[in-house]
């Protein structure tokens, strides 16, 4: 029976709103695809909850990886909406490639907020 691997993280929205009251545009850009950048906005302007939750999400996906002390492939963890609307993983590049040396089968998220804070959580098998 392969093993499972289980990451999780959270991000309180103060930390998402700083990042985008500094300089929105180039801040997510670093860190969103175009996809999920249009996925995040709203007629009212970013939407917070859903940004937290995506970025939560990617660092959950990134400690599935087990190699520490590397920066998070932000761009190439794509933390998109199923057609159903649940939320789907795509990696390409440097994420897909660590995906395979650490040996990970499909990887599924979950992602939850309240208030103050979204929390995300990844779960894979791995060889």
């Amino acid at each position: 029976m392969p093993a499972r691997r289980i990451g999780i993280d959270v991000v309180p929205l103060s930390r998402v709103r700083e990042l985008v009251g500094q300089d929105a545009e180039a801040a997510l850009r670093r860190m969103l695809s175009s996809a999920e950048l249009l996925s995040s906005s709203t007629p009212d302007g970013p939407d917070l909850a859903g940004i937290a939750g995506r970025l939560a999400a990617k660092e959950a996906v990134f400690k599935l990886f087990h190699v520490g002390g590397q920066p998070v492939p932000w761009l190439s963890t794509e933390v998109l909406k199923s057609d159903g609307g649940w939320p789907v993983v795509r990696l390409t590049g440097r994420a897909a490639r660590l995906a395979r040396e650490a040996g990970l089968g499909e990887i599924e998220i979950s992602i939850t907020h309240d208030d103050a804070y979204a929390i995300a959580v990844a779960v894979s098998a791995a060889d």
